[in-house]
């Protein structure tokens, strides 16, 4: 088992991607704690994964834009375990709207999810991953950091934002054997997704059909949208790569959507 013993942090883990890594951490024998929104999703998901094993999890409630919710939820982890070995800050949501139509407050709240978070949830773990000299921390990016889409202002903002800070937590932590990458999904059919396809669909004044052949899927080699489980496999070699031969890069995961 590749994580056995290891102790991680999954930001928005009660469902979706979030969950997926988790599942996956646990599996490889690593303690997991589920950080979400709602305490109750946390819990019930925690127990879920702990009846399978070998690994453990426990539910966390944690608002990642709260400096004192993170500061809270880390210290609980290490308090119970003793440390934190993987950080991963997959905690997100999309909003979409043309540039002119965006509302300053959700483009303020984009931002504050997907980089305060990162921020916040790194700046909280690092100390004791330095401590412990060593540590991974995974920011959940997308094609979006390296690419544009219209309606998206404020996400692809944010994603290619997760670049810059994984290349300077990299830069930082390296001395110390923490390191820092990025996962770049393409589309990935989460509900996440799926509300944005009658969204897209209304915005552009094409069919949802459209949005997803035309808009989502056009680019890639198969027309196929890349699963949970893929991204979950890249978090898995991320946080098992324990040497800084591999920090401050990006993977994207896409079906060859976009090649680097």
């Amino acid at each position: 088992m590749k994580l056995k013993g290891k102790v991680c942090i999954v930001t928005g883990s009660a469902s979706g991607i979030g969950l997926a890594i988790a599942r996956r951490y646990v599996a490889e024998g690593a303690f997991v704690a589920i950080a979400d929104l709602r305490l109750d999703a946390a819990e019930a998901t925690a127990a879920e994964l702990t009846a399978k094993g070998p690994g453990e999890a426990i539910g966390l409630a944690m608002d990642v834009t709260s400096e004192e919710a993170v500061n809270a939820g880390v210290a609980a982890v290490v308090g119970k375990w003793g440390r934190v070995d993987v950080m991963v800050s997959n905690a997100g949501i999309q909003i979409v709207h043309r540039i002119e139509d965006f509302p300053f407050a959700d483009w303020k709240k984009m931002l504050s999810i997907h980089l305060d978070g990162a921020f916040l949830t790194t700046k909280a773990c690092m100390p004791h991953m330095k401590a412990q000299k060593g540590g991974a921390i995974i920011y959940m990016g997308s094609v979006h950091s390296h690419e544009a889409s219209p309606l998206k202002s404020a996400y692809v903002t944010a994603k290619h934002g997760l670049l810059g800070l994984a290349r300077v937590v990299a830069k930082e932590g390296g001395p110390h054997g923490v390191r820092a990458n990025v996962i770049c999904p393409g589309f990935v059919k989460t509900p996440l997704v799926e509300k944005q396809i009658p969204e897209q669909a209304k915005a552009l004044g094409i069919s949802e059909e459209e949005v997803v052949r035309k808009m989502m899927l056009s680019g890639t080699v198969d027309t196929e949208f890349t699963t949970v489980e893929d991204v979950a496999e890249v978090a898995l070699l991320f946080a098992g790569f324990e040497t800084n031969a591999l920090t401050g890069q990006s993977l994207v995961v896409s079906h060859g959507w976009y090649m680097q």
